[in-house]
Parts: structure tokens; sequence; C-alpha cells
């Protein structure tokens, strides 16, 4: 049984780099139990006499209140424990733990492991740096989560093998040792990797050999399985529940192959689909991944990669999917969150276009009104000088509003009431849904019926910006799944805490109405009372903008970095200054990427080594 184990504690965190007698002492002293999914393996105000290492699968802790009531405590993945500090206090602790896959536990009695740090140097500082790191992330700020160990590569094409290629290439260049098994001979071909074939004489190898491989490949820190998805189903299955990481390539074309086969793989019968990921490569022309409802109940996030040469409109967006999937794998997340405005959120597209051009990846978006707007637009791939031209020359008043007095107000309130904004949107966006865009983009709204802030993270993409654009007054709630929806700018203007709910570990927040001309029509302070009334459309948006303003320093309190565009020039429906508007958003942006570069070189210096280059 030892001998079982031992290749297991190899993998696990806590064990990394730890003598041969203390493995096998500690292999010897514990007890290995299998779980299957869903069972509670921890009650409420039971002792804990044990440390449980998880050697597979993965836990949930949920914290019990005097009331009863559950709230999630900490997730516990392969590779970590639980046990270790409150076994010391040898009193029972109100937290429930629940297995959410088939999982594995070796559970060593806290006696008997402190007696095992004393005889043990090796394991003692070990287990007390790795204990240290962990605390570190939680209290010391931004820091990536641990990388898994395991990551199983499926192919539903040999059309998708070069992207996993690339993918292995980009990890090793970021400081990864990598072990690959394969059914391929192309990775023979790629200098100082680590390889096994798969197959031996034509026989698949077995687990013990691949576990002893890995005990071979002391220097590993990532073990990959690449395989196509029409390897024995058993097999895969058996090499899955290895898996930290289970990464699913597939060609747009072969969307209709890719749920059942996840079914057929039983991804939601043994809990997998937290660890799954989809990567659509894209071909043809085509820009955004195809539809597939079920997606979501078999995957938790999906990239899109495009190798393709784009026509002019489009951005640079498209070509940096790969990057995000390894911003996944390495545990960061970049959000950056786009305030409403109205006019004004036109800055957002230079802030934007000024982050991708400093080699900086944006992994989500969060937008509200016009922040919704411009952040969906860019997230479709568009590039943003392409979008600040177009949405200057569409929202350009005609030549009849430009003669009226105050025309560009009656001309806003004129395209809200006739509908205009869905026709122009759609010349862009067609009939596009937030799921199938290359960027995650998240769009928030207020519902008159509940009171509370809608974030939606899928469906109608216009529909998205048309809900959190919608002033009212200047236009009628939107009545859609039983909710009245108008401005998400009333409840949360500056959505940064949306993007920390969504797992972003670092994010940016760019307001626009941080700052506010001391001037309101023709009054001034201490000067005279106008002999004219504000118009009523006029006073309209300075309620609004004063609100935001207020809120400002509420919406941006979850940012590590926040950028604030001086945009008090522009009135707030000069939507025909986009272009201007975008240039001062971009001189905005620029001033903050040396700040924003030093800190994610913290957050992962391997990924970001630009950064450390220049303190």
């Amino acid at each position: 049984m030892a001998d079982e184990i031992v290749p297991l504690l190899k993998l696990h965190e806590y064990f990394h780099h730890v003598s041969e007698e203390a493995l096998h002492e500690v292999a010897a002293a514990a007890q290995v139990s299998q779980f299957p999914a869903g069972v509670v393996i921890h009650e409420p105000d039971s002792h804990v006499n044990s440390i449980g290492f998880v050697l597979r699968g993965r836990l949930k802790a949920l914290r019990i209140d005097i009331k009863g009531n559950e709230s999630l405590f900490r997730m516990i993945e392969r590779g970590e424990q639980f046990g270790m500090m409150v076994g010391a206090l040898a009193e029972p602790v109100p937290v429930r733990v629940v297995t959410l896959e088939p999982s594995t536990v070796l559970y060593l009695d806290y006696e008997r492991a402190m007696e095992l740090t004393l005889k043990h140097a090796d394991l003692r500082r070990h287990w007390l740096q790795t204990f240290a790191r962990v605390m570190r992330r939680h209290f010391l700020g931004p820091t990536p989560t641990r990388a898994a160990n395991v990551m199983a590569i499926l192919h539903e094409s040999p059309a998708t093998r070069t992207l996993a290629r690339k993918l292995i290439l980009r990890l090793r260049e970021v400081g990864e040792e990598i072990g690959v098994f394969s059914d391929s001979d192309e990775w023979r071909s790629v200098p100082d990797l680590k390889y096994r074939s798969m197959l031996e004489n034509g026989t698949p190898l077995e687990l013990a050999e691949i576990r002893r491989q890995v005990d071979d490949w002391h220097g590993a820190n990532r073990i990959v399985f690449d395989l196509p998805t029409t390897v024995d189903r058993d097999r895969a299955v058996r090499l899955l529940e290895l898996a930290d990481h289970v990464i699913v390539f597939a060609r747009a074309a072969d969307c209709g192959s890719l749920v059942p086969r996840l079914r057929d793989l039983g991804v939601q019968v043994r809990g997998w689909r937290d660890k799954i990921r989809v990567v659509w490569l894209l071909e043809n022309g085509n820009t955004v991944a195809p539809v597939v409802p079920e997606l979501r109940d078999y995957a938790i996030r999906d990239f899109k990669v495009s190798e393709m040469e784009l026509p002019a409109r489009w951005g640079k967006l498209l070509s940096r999917g790969l990057e995000r999937l390894v911003h996944d794998l390495r545990g960061v997340r970049i959000g950056v969150a786009l305030g409403g405005g109205a006019a004004r959120g036109m800055s957002h597209l230079g802030v934007l276009k000024a982050i991708e051009q400093s080699g900086i990846v944006v992994d989500m978006i969060a937008g509200t009104s016009a922040g919704a707007m411009s952040g969906i637009v860019y997230s479709s791939g568009l590039d943003c000088d392409f979008s600040a031209k177009s949405f200057s020359t569409d929202l350009t008043p005609s030549w009849l509003f430009r003669r009226l007095p105050q025309g560009k107000h009656w001309y806003l309130l004129y395209k809200f009431r006739r509908g205009h904004f869905d026709p122009m949107l759609r010349e862009y966006l067609h009939d596009w849904k937030l799921e199938q865009l290359p960027l995650p983009c998240l769009s928030v709204t207020t519902d008159l019926v509940s009171g509370k802030a809608i974030v939606r993270d899928r469906g109608d993409a216009v529909h998205a910006i048309l809900e959190s654009i919608n002033l009212p007054v200047l236009s009628v709630p939107i009545v859609r799944e039983g909710r009245a929806l108008i401005d998400g700018g009333l409840v949360n203007n500056i959505p940064a805490d949306v993007l920390v709910s969504m797992g972003c570990n670092f994010v940016i927040a760019v307001s626009v109405t941080a700052k506010m001309e001391m001037q309101f029509c023709e009054i001034k302070p201490g000067g005279t009372t106008p002999r004219k009334r504000p118009p009523v459309l006029q006073t309209l948006l300075r309620s609004l903008l004063v609100q935001n303003y207020n809120l400002n320093a509420i919406g941006v309190q979850p940012a590590d970095v926040v950028i604030e565009p001086d945009v008090t020039g522009f009135d707030l429906t000069e939507f025909m200054r986009a272009k201007e508007l975008a240039a001062v958003g971009e001189q905005a942006a620029l001033s903050q990427i040396p700040k924003i570069k030093s800190l994610l070189a913290r957050l992962d210096p391997g990924m970001f080594p630009f950064a450390t280059s220049q303190q």
C-alpha cells in the first residue's frame, strides 16, 4: 500500500522534496480513504484529531453559524490539507466538509504527525513553509493560486494539436517544468521537454508505470496527459480522475459533438464541471464561438482562440485567447471595471487601447451603462479606434437637431424613444450572445421590481447594453423576465465588486465620474442667479452625475488600481466627440501602466517579467 501512496504524496504540495524515509513513514502511519462525490467527511462540531491531505478530488468546507446557516469557508483542492492548525486546539469546529467529486484523502493522526515532524527536519521545515505560503495567499495581498500539478488535454480534432504545443511552450516560458504523456510523437521534437509515450509496443501504459515515470521526473511541477477524445472511455476516465484541470480543445465546427462527448465521460455525475475548460479554435472568418446552450453544465469556462488574419476593424483581442488560458492555469484573473457616465464613458475605449498595447491581457470586463456599451463592444474583438470613430459617426446629431436649442439633449432623447440604439449596435454585434464573445463581459442594470442590481453574463449582447444604458425619463423601463430594467448606475456605477465575486484577483477600475466640474448650466459657486431655470433633461443628467460622483469612492474600493480620466470638459451628451474622449482615456491609462505592471509582477513574476525588469 505504501508503494502506491508514496508517488501520490510526491505530487502533493505538502510533500514536495521531502526525503524518501519520511515519505514512507508517513505512508505507513496514515490511513487512506476513498469517498464518492457529495459525501460529508466532517460534521460540524466534531473534534479534529487528524490532518487530512487531499490526494485526489476536491472538497468544500462550509462554516455553520449559531443559527445553523451555511456559508462557504474555503475550497480544499488536491495538494492541500485540512486540520493542521485546528488539530492543535483539540476542540470541535463549526465546519462541515463535503466532497465535490470522488476524492482520496490521506489521514494522519495529529499526534503521530507531530512526532514525524520532530524526527524529520525536512518535513517540519517544508510543512511550515507551505502553510506560510497559504497564509500569505489569504492575508498579504494579490498572489496567484496554487497551480495545478496534473493537467489533461483532450482534442476533439487533430487540428488543435498545434494549440496544445503552443500552450505547453508558453507555460515553459513562464518558468514551469513540464512532463508530457501523449499518444503523439510530435512532442519528441520539443527541446528539453520531459516526454513519455502513452503507448509501449502498441499497449497503453499502466497507471503504475505512469506513477513511476512521474516519480522519476523530479523537477516537473506540471504533468500533462495529451490525448484525443476518442481514447478508450474507461482509460480517459482514469486519467481525468488524476487531473486538476481538463482542457478540451475543439474546433467551432465540432460543437455538435462536444457536449455528448463530455456527457459520455460522466462529467456531471462525477462532479468534474469545475475543472473542465473548453478552448474553441475559431476558423473560416468566424470571430465568435458557437452557441452551445448546455456547455455551462459541463465546463466552468471557455476560451476562444483565433490565428486568422482579420480586417483592420478587428483589434488584438482575438489573438490573446491562449494567453488567457495560461492566466487561468496560473491562477491569474485580471478584470477591468468600467463605470457609467453617459458620453464620457467613451473614454473607456482609450483606456482599453492603452492596456492592450502595453501587453497586458485582460481576462474579464464588467461594465455599467456607458461602461457596459464600450466594454461589450470591445469584448467582441473590435478595434478601439474603429469603435470610437463609429460611435462618433453614428451618434452625431442630424442637421435638424444641431439647429435646435439644446439639440444634443433632444437628439439623445429621440434616439432612446425611437429605439435607434438597437439597430445601431446590431451593425457591429449582430445577434451575438455574451457567452460567444472572445472576452467574458458582464453588464450591470437595475431592476425596479426587486430594487437590486442585475448582472448579465449571458444572453443577447445588444439587450445587455440596452438594459444597462436605459436612462430613466429618457426612456421607459425595459420589461423582460418579470423585471423592469433601467440604467445600472443607480445601484452600482463602478462594478469592481462584480469582478471580485467572479474570481478576479487583480482589478482595474475606470471612473469617469471621479471628477466633476463645479458648474451647472450658468450656475457657479458665488455667481449671480441666472434668469432661466435649468432645462429638465440637463437637470436629470446632472442628477445622475452627482449620484455617481458621490458613489465613486464606494465603487472603486475593491480595485487594485483606479484610472480616472479627466473628462469634465465634455458634455454628458457629446457622443460625437468619442474620438477625443478616447484620447483622454488613453493618456490617463498610460500614466498608470507602470504601477499596474509593478503590481502584476508581485502577482506572478513568471507571467509578468516586463514589470520586474523596470524596477
